[in-house]
């Protein structure tokens, strides 16, 4: 798709809610076009019921799908009760099928859990399109932070689920297995050549942010700022 197709799709108004869950304060997303039943959940890491019962409040009447950026515990520990309570299929990085299958295997530090495995409905690698919800959603190849890690962009919203790659004013941390930093750096690079400064980040920890502010201000994005 060319940037002018891209640019001539019609905006779509988001209805995102943030959750910040568990014990690392991992955020999960409940995302819908504006005024909508219908829904997505990005990374619910942590608080099932207290997740649920949010989609009640919200009036949501059906999630379409649970959409996984990457397969570490702390975004992905209230998968299985999640869906088995919505019936939603669950998309998951294909690199990383067999961590969401067998999450206690790969839990680094003790204290955490027990959490339920689950196998994936469907697998994302990156350069896929899903149609969800009503939402037109890219998904980006953005390993650095975790092998498979992907990033969900929805164009037309100018948002961006960013997961474990990019926070406001920080990064992801690239000493858990499978990090590196010259690969998560070429992530970010890749998202900010991709997408508008102006496109909305929603991390999978701390605040809300802009690509532009970050590449502007990050200070792990410094090599980046003069480009």
């Amino acid at each position: 798709m060319s940037a002018e197709q891209r640019q001539a799709e019609p905006a779509t108004q988001l209805d995102v809610r943030m959750f910040t869950v568990g014990p690392v304060q991992e955020n999960c997303y409940v995302v819908r076009t504006t005024g909508s039943p219908d829904a997505l959940i990005v990374d619910p890491g942590d608080e099932a019921d207290r997740l649920l019962a949010a989609l009640d409040g919200l009036g949501v009447q059906r999630v379409h799908a649970i959409l996984l950026t990457h397969t570490h515990f702390d975004h992905i520990g209230a998968v299985a009760p999640v869906a088995r309570a919505t019936g939603a299929p669950v998309w998951c990085p294909q690199l990383e099928t067999d961590v969401l299958a067998n999450i206690m295997d790969y839990v680094p530090w003790p204290g955490f859990g027990p959490f339920e495995s689950y196998r994936a409905d469907h697998t994302v690698s990156g350069e896929e399109t899903l149609t969800l919800a009503g939402m037109t959603i890219d998904v980006l190849f953005t390993p650095g932070h975790s092998p498979g890690h992907v990033s969900y962009a929805i164009r037309a919203a100018g948002a961006l689920f960013s997961g474990d790659v990019l926070f406001r004013g920080s990064v992801g941390r690239v000493d858990l297995p499978g990090g590196d930093w010259p690969t998560l750096l070429a992530s970010i690079e890749s998202l900010i050549g991709a997408l508008p400064a102006q496109t909305t980040v929603y991390p999978g920890h701390m605040g809300i942010t802009t690509l532009g502010a970050e590449r502007a201000t990050n200070p792990f994005l410094r090599e980046l700022a003069h480009d």
